[in-house]
C-alpha cells in the first residue's frame, strides 16, 4: 500500500503549470470501448439556442465559484506557502501552518459574508482532516446554503495510491464531511486535479455524480463510465487564485480586469452556446481583506447583468443530466491510452 507522493514546493508546481499553458449520481446504462475521444449529442456548440435556453430560466451564463477548505489538512512540515525556502530537517513549518490557519480563522468567514451579500451559493471542496479540526465551520458553510464537496482525506497527492488505498482516501473524506455537516458529497476535486486512471470509476461507485478535475472546456459535459453517465463540471487553472494570482506580483487592478474580461467574453458567447465561468478561491489566499474587496467589486458588476446564474456545481451537474439533449457526451478511451480523464475499463 503506497502513501501520498512527496509534495513538491508550490513555486515549482506553479512554474510547471504556467509553462504548460503556452443530490446522488444518476446511473444510465452505457459502455465505452473506443480509444481517443468521440462526441455524441453536441448540440450546445451549435448556433441555435434551445427554446428553454442553455441554463435554468433561460440564463445566458452560469458562474460557479469554488471555495477550497484546506486549512488543517496540510502536512505539518513541507506544505507549500508564501515562503520560497523549504523548511529543513522535517521541522514543523510554523509560519506556513499559521498562514494556512488564517484560512479558517479569517478567510472563510469573510468569504461567507461576501457570498451572503451577493445572494450566491458556492461549492466548498473540503479536506477531511480540515473538517475534523473545524467541524463548526464546515457546518456553517452548509447552513448558509453552500455545497459540501470532497477534496480528499489530506492535502496531498493520491494518484499513486493502490486501488484500495485510493478508495479509503476518498471515502474517509466523505465520512468526515457527512459526520460534520450531514451532507453527503456528490462532487470531487483531487489535489492539483491529479487523479489516477481509476478515480472516476471509484467515485461513481461511491455515489459521486461529478468531478471537476478537467480544464478542457468552458461548459460541462457527460462522460459515460461503465456504471453510467458521469458529469465533468470543468475546473480552471487560469482563474485559480493559487496559480494565477499568488502573493508575489499580486495586482488587484489586473485581477479585477481579468475577472471582467473572462465574464464579458463568456457572456457574449452565451447567446449562442452553453457557457460557464469558473473561479477558484482558496481559504488562505482569497480570504484576505483586500482580495475580498476586489471580488466584491467584480460580483457587483456581474450581478448587474441580466441572465446570469450563480450556481453550485452540484446544481450544474443535476441540470446537465436533466437536460442531456443540450449537453456534449464525450466518450473516451482509457486514461492510460488517451491521457485524459475517463474510465479505466
Amino acid at each position: 500500500m503506497g502513501g501520498p507522493a512527496t509534495i513538491p514546493s508550490k513555486l515549482n508546481r506553479r512554474e510547471a503549470i504556467q509553462s504548460v499553458s503556452a443530490s446522488t449520481a444518476l446511473v444510465v446504462a452505457a459502455a465505452i470501448g473506443l480509444a481517443g475521444e468521440a462526441h455524441a449529442a453536441p448540440t450546445s456548440t451549435t448556433s441555435q439556442r434551445p427554446a428553454n435556453g442553455f441554463w435554468p430560466h433561460g440564463a445566458r451564463l452560469a458562474v460557479s465559484f469554488s471555495l477550497m477548505f484546506e486549512a488543517g489538512g496540510q502536512p505539518i512540515s513541507g506544505a507549500g506557502g508564501v515562503i520560497p525556502d523549504p523548511i529543513q530537517q522535517g521541522l514543523p513549518d510554523l509560519p506556513t501552518n499559521a498562514f494556512f490557519q488564517y484560512g479558517t480563522d479569517e478567510g472563510i468567514p469573510r468569504l461567507l459574508d461576501l457570498f451572503d451579500k451577493h445572494r450566491m451559493k458556492v461549492s466548498s471542496f473540503m479536506i477531511g482532516q480540515a473538517v475534523e479540526k473545524r467541524p463548526d465551520l464546515a457546518r456553517e458553510i452548509v447552513r448558509r446554503g453552500h455545497e459540501a464537496a470532497a477534496h480528499g482525506r489530506t492535502w496531498e497527492n493520491s494518484y499513486a495510491l493502490d486501488a484500495d488505498a485510493e478508495r479509503r482516501f476518498i471515502s474517509d473524506s466523505v465520512e468526515s464531511i457527512v459526520k460534520a455537516t450531514g451532507q453527503h458529497p456528490v462532487g470531487w476535486n483531487a489535489y492539483w486535479m491529479r487523479n489516477s486512471p481509476r478515480t472516476l470509476d471509484i467515485l461513481q461507485s461511491l455515489g459521486f455524480a461529478y468531478h471537476i478535475d478537467d480544464p478542457s472546456r468552458d461548459e460541462p459535459f457527460i462522460i459515460p463510465l461503465k456504471g453510467g453517465d458521469f458529469v465533468t463540471v470543468p475546473y480552471t487553472f487560469h482563474m485559480n487564485d493559487i496559480v494565477s494570482f499568488p502573493f508575489d506580483g499580486w495586482n488587484p487592478v489586473a485581477y479585477e480586469q481579468t475577472l471582467r474580461d473572462e465574464f464579458d467574453q463568456l457572456y457574449q458567447e452565451g447567446g449562442r452556446r452553453r457557457r460557464m465561468m469558473v473561479v477558484s478561491l482558496h481559504d488562505r489566499i482569497s480570504g484576505h481583506a483586500n482580495r475580498v474587496r476586489s471580488l466584491d467589486r467584480f460580483l457587483t458588476y456581474a450581478r448587474s447583468k441580466p441572465g446570469v446564474w450563480f450556481a453550485r456545481k452540484d446544481e450544474i451537474a443535476q441540470w446537465v443530466l436533466s437536460n442531456r439533449s443540450n449537453t456534449p457526451v464525450v466518450t473516451r478511451g482509457a486514461p492510460t491510452v488517451t491521457g485524459l480523464p475517463g474510465s479505466a475499463a
